[in-house]
């Protein structure tokens, strides 16, 4: 090797880096302790940047193109290292490339419940994952804050990195948003686009980096939770009580015998709920008529085995007959029967 020879190859003419990995972010150019020529040519691809650095300081910033590394090109680089005469010599820098397309589909997700301070259920503990997307937005405050001296950081090294600090800032937007926790159950889509304007000034205001998609898959609340919610859903399907205990009552009283679901106190609330409506309906009816010659007093709604007995002109014997045969319509709550009028009126009527 002639002298030529060994001076050419200590002195670097072509600096590029071809990336074939698909998921490294940082790649630092391995200079091997060899400086770099005046007049080198920096080829800079789609989707990467290059940043120039020198002793622990920023200097230039190079975008996608093919550049011609001397002095009207590294102004800042220049004026760090104060040369008097520019770049007539070789110099040094380190150089690292930084991929600047959009990675796609990151997990992300809480490996220890947060606490949400909730309008419904006050203080609520809650676990949640997803997916997101991001891109490098400002190169040196992550070279600076994430990346650090590290030669090659990967998609691997950044979720180490990156995972709780990301479900930190996660917690942060929750909290500032204020999304119910029955929001946040229901309409995931809905609330990771209204987390990116919360998100995204504090990732790139700490790590320089933007969310250009954050997805939230499954929030999970504590089984207590879940039963409060699922009682709520229920109240809400029931709709008005009244029309429900009637509804109940009649269906009971179709089947000819009490025993069914709810015991004796819901036949017991069936009972209030219909005497309650007797009394509004007889008050209405007073004040839609007008004055005239009192009625005679209706029959009670409900009857007695005794009542019935007397109004057919039979023992109580045979009227309990009938009810066990199921001719007669009643309701048995504990060892009492009770006889709706219309059922006894239907009975009389067949």
């Amino acid at each position: 090797m002639g002298l030529f020879d060994f001076i050419k190859g200590e002195f670097i003419d072509v600096i590029e880096w071809v990336d074939d990995s698909r998921d490294t972010l940082v790649w630092k150019y391995p200079d091997e302790d060899k400086a770099i020529k005046n007049g080198a040519q920096l080829i800079v691809r789609e989707s990467q940047i290059a940043q120039f650095m020198y002793l622990g300081e920023f200097g230039d910033l190079f975008q996608p193109g093919k550049h011609s590394l001397v002095t009207d090109n590294i102004p800042i680089l220049t004026k760090l290292k104060s040369w008097k005469y520019a770049f007539n010599s070789p110099f040094k820098a380190d150089v690292y490339f930084l991929t600047t397309r959009t990675f796609t589909g990151q997990k992300w997700g809480t490996p220890n419940p947060i606490m949400l301070r909730d309008a419904d259920f006050g203080i609520v503990r809650v676990r949640a994952f997803g997916t997101y997307d991001f891109r490098i937005a400002e190169p040196q405050k992550f070279l600076k804050d994430v990346a650090g001296t590290r030669t090659l950081l990967t998609l691997d090294d950044f979720d180490d990195t990156m995972r709780s600090r990301i479900v930190s800032v996660f917690t942060d937007a929750i909290g500032t948003a204020k999304i119910p926790v029955l929001d946040l159950a229901s309409r995931y889509m809905e609330i990771g686009e209204a987390l990116l304007p919360v998100i995204n000034p504090i990732l790139k205001d700490k790590y320089g980096l933007e969310m250009t998609s954050f997805v939230v898959e499954n929030v999970s609340v504590p089984p207590e939770v879940e039963k409060a919610i699922d009682q709520r859903s229920s109240m809400g399907a029931v709709g008005n009580l009244n029309d429900y205990v009637k509804f109940q009552m009649a269906q009971g009283m179709g089947q000819g015998h009490g025993g069914g679901t709810g015991g004796v106190a819901t036949e017991m609330m069936m009972g209030m709920a219909m005497a309650q409506q007797v009394m509004q309906q007889g008050q209405a009816q007073q004040h839609s008529q007008a004055p005239a010659a009192p009625a005679a007093p209706a029959g009670p709604e409900l009857l007695g085995v005794a009542d019935v007995a007397k109004i057919l002109g039979v023992t109580d014997a045979d009227v309990m007959a009938i009810l066990e045969s199921g001719e007669l319509k009643g309701k048995k709550i504990g060892a009492t029967w009770r006889i709706a009028r219309a059922a006894l009126d239907q009975y009389l009527a067949g």
